[in-house]
């Protein structure tokens, strides 16, 4: 089965829109949603009631820490992100913000873990982003493949038994086998707000028959989508990330 696998569209939906069409024209025939649908973005409602409308159809979706904030509050979060959920907050119905508080921490197909951040502790919003804390996520669950997000850079770790986690960084639209011998764990890139200086949205599409992923690049209208941003006052540096992914 090719799982198509999207995480931090952060209420893009031009982005959002982007992906899901890339995903289809690959085949993608089950989505998964690995958290933070909203934040940074114009289009909340858009994005919580798509990903909705899928979860209904028998998608996935993830709780990531924005979303967790509508409900939790934005301790620990910086001054643009709080923004953005405090302005985010007032957009959302009743049914959209209890759509987000029902959302798991984790979920499981078959051999594969989806998380939001490090697995170990997905409810203190870890970021993977050495091999550190790759190991501390790895050996938590058996499970032969796991997948984050909340880094928005993609990155592919594997351990081998006995053997310190290897990081490398994967290249857009090339298949990446994943050997049986060893586990993995692959950072997903953002679909609405990249930060490994490309602008293109990102997704992965993940063989579950084949034991394969492959991450790749959606080009997108970023003009458009960052002049909602603007548009609708949120601060300035949202929008203009947008156009060199950083």
């Amino acid at each position: 089965m090719l799982i198509a696998i999207l995480s931090d569209i952060h209420a893009n939906k031009e982005a959002f829109d982007a992906c899901m069409a890339h995903a289809r024209r690959q085949g993608a025939e089950r989505f998964v949603f690995l958290g933070d649908m909203i934040g940074y973005g114009a289009d909340p409602g858009y994005v919580v009631d798509e990903v909705a409308r899928h979860v209904a159809k028998g998608a996935v979706a993830i709780l990531g820490n924005h979303d967790a904030a509508i409900t939790e509050g934005t301790g620990g979060m910086n001054a643009y992100a709080r923004a953005a959920i405090e302005w985010t907050e007032g957009r959302l119905g009743a049914e959209q913000k209890a759509f987000l508080a029902g959302l798991p921490l984790s979920a499981e197909i078959d051999d594969a873990l989806f998380v939001h951040s490090e697995a170990s502790q997905p409810q203190h919003w870890i970021y993977v982003t050495s091999a550190h804390e790759a190991e501390r996520s790895l050996v938590t669950t058996q499970k032969h493949v796991t997948f984050v997000g909340h880094v928005h850079r993609p990155q592919l770790y594997h351990m081998a038994p006995g053997k310190p986690a290897v990081c490398f960084i994967p290249s857009p639209g090339v298949g990446i086998p994943l050997a049986r011998s060893r586990r993995w764990l692959a950072v997903l890139g953002s679909v609405g707000q990249p930060r490994d200086e490309v602008p293109s949205a990102a997704y992965t599409i993940y063989d579950s028959s084949r034991g394969a992923i492959v991450f790749h690049r959606a080009p997108y209208d970023i003009e458009t989508a960052a002049g909602k941003i603007k548009a609708a006052g949120l601060p300035a540096i949202l929008s203009a990330r947008l156009f060199i992914g950083r």
